[in-house]
């Protein structure tokens, strides 16, 4: 089965992101696919390549980039979400005049097209948060 997940919740204010984590770890480990992860909302938190949570708290944006490194994983950042926190990209940090790229390895930015794609695409969305 071909999934296509969402995430919605910052890291540190909801479970929401880790529950997704798990679900798509254990949806590859059953031989499932997964298309796309999107993180829309306060979910682009997950995505900040210079977020240093305390050493015995999970470690978010490595997790999500060392699983779109094994398994290929798309893992999407909505774009309007992103500026409005923050987050930028190479591109976007260059274009307003930042010194740095704040998007962790692994993630992408783009638009909300992607995730009109995914739900197309896949054959079930499942959101979480």
């Amino acid at each position: 089965m071909k999934f296509a997940v969402q995430v919605n919740a910052s890291p540190y204010q909801s479970n929401a992101g880790h529950a997704a984590y798990r679900f798509i770890t254990g949806a590859l480990a059953a031989g499932h696919e997964i298309f796309r992860v999107f993180f829309y909302h306060d979910g682009i938190y997950h995505a900040f390549k210079y977020a240093s949570p305390p050493d015995d708290e999970l470690q978010f944006s490595s997790q999500w980039s060392d699983l779109a490194r094994r398994y290929q994983v798309d893992l999407v950042v909505g774009m309007s979400a992103a500026q409005r926190r923050g987050l930028l990209c190479s591109d976007e940090s260059k274009r307003q005049g930042k010194l740095d790229n704040d998007l962790a390895d692994g993630f992408r930015i783009s638009g909300l097209g992607q995730l009109v794609e995914a739900t197309l695409v896949a054959d079930r969305f499942i959101v979480f948060g």
